[in-house]
């Protein structure tokens, strides 16, 4: 347990915590909506620093990052809970609980750093549920990874507030963005966040040249129209065409009993995204096409993949297309 940053002190023993755009006003005794932020005596705690769920090590393209070292392992570490309260959460058994529910490993920045060099891994991801809830602890770990020349990525729902990221933000490398909606609707009443704020972060990551890639995760009947998914393409574009946005398949999960999305729809997604975007990929089914990296240029495949697995590289040394020399935003060679 460790006092929380980024809060402030009330009347009465209550506490408010600025960590994130809910501003959760929490009383004596009480936590905030993620679940891991708790006011003790008037004072908030984290009450997950250092206390992992999950602690493995990934291919990169699990996260998913396409365009970050291609091939590599990283460590991956998870918590739990969640500042978002998604029904169709894929890790709910995770972001949907509390520190008693289940078992937690203490950890710590040197444990994490042994085990990522003794495993090859190109850095740490931290992952699994929302990694900003545990702000303190992650911040601490990234900073002495960065130390160490190790990568940070971090996999994340982005809602959190723009002081503490851009606190944090000299310290990531890389990471991957949902965007579950064009639509604040869709945040105010299935996430119980706002899109404002994931927008907001977002943007910030990309004017400071952390390396950014993007999901979407498909639900029928809750943000696969057609016109929605248009937009949300837009979006993307608005920023850089050159951001990699992966679009990938709902299956029913936590409260949702909705079917899977339709291959249909994810097909429509890409197509249409290939238009305006360089680089999108479909994840949750398998389908070459939309796992490799095609140069935007000339239509060369660069980068071919097979599930998580790499079968041909042709960036493995440089960023330049061997075909016709473009500038492919892939982040390559040694770490």
């Amino acid at each position: 347990m460790r006092e929380a940053l980024y809060y402030q002190k009330l009347e009465n023993q209550i506490v408010q915590c600025l960590l994130c755009p809910h501003h959760c006003i929490i009383p004596l005794g009480k936590r905030g909506i993620c679940g891991v932020r708790e006011n003790i005596e008037g004072t908030l705690y984290s009450l997950v620093y250092g206390k992992a769920s999950s602690i493995a090590l990934d291919p990169i393209e699990k996260k998913p990052l396409y365009h970050f070292y291609p091939g590599s392992a990283i460590l991956s570490i998870g918590t739990v809970g969640c500042n978002f309260k998604c029904p169709f959460c894929q890790n709910w058994t995770i972001s949907q609980v509390g520190p008693e529910d289940i078992f937690l490993e203490d950890v710590d920045k040197e444990l994490l750093l042994k085990l990522a060099k003794k495993n090859g891994s190109i850095g740490i991801s931290y992952t699994y549920n929302e990694p900003f809830i545990w702000y303190e602890f992650v911040l601490e770990v990234a900073k002495h990874f960065k130390e160490h020349n190790l990568k940070n990525v971090f996999v994340t729902n982005g809602f959190i507030e723009v002081e503490p990221f851009l606190e944090i933000a000299p310290y990531i490398d890389a990471m991957n963005i949902d965007l579950k909606s064009i639509r604040e609707e869709f945040y105010n009443k299935l996430c119980k966040g706002s899109l404002k704020g994931v927008k907001r972060i977002i943007e910030f990551a990309y004017e400071k040249g952390i390396h950014i890639e993007l999901t979407n995760l498909i639900i029928p009947g809750y943000n696969d129209n057609k016109e929605e998914i248009v937009a949300l393409i837009d979006y993307v574009a608005s920023i850089s065409p050159n951001i990699p946005l992966h679009f990938t398949r709902y299956f029913p999960a936590y409260k949702f009993t909705v079917p899977p999305t339709p291959i249909e729809i994810l097909k429509f997604a890409y197509s249409e995204a290939r238009k305006r975007l360089h680089y999108v990929y479909l994840g949750n089914i398998w389908d070459t096409e939309g796992s490799t990296t095609f140069c935007p240029n000339c239509g060369n495949e660069l980068i071919v993949r097979e599930g998580y697995f790499i079968r041909k590289n042709l960036l493995k040394n440089s960023n330049k297309c061997p075909y016709c020399g473009t500038s492919i935003p892939v982040h390559t060679g040694g770490v």
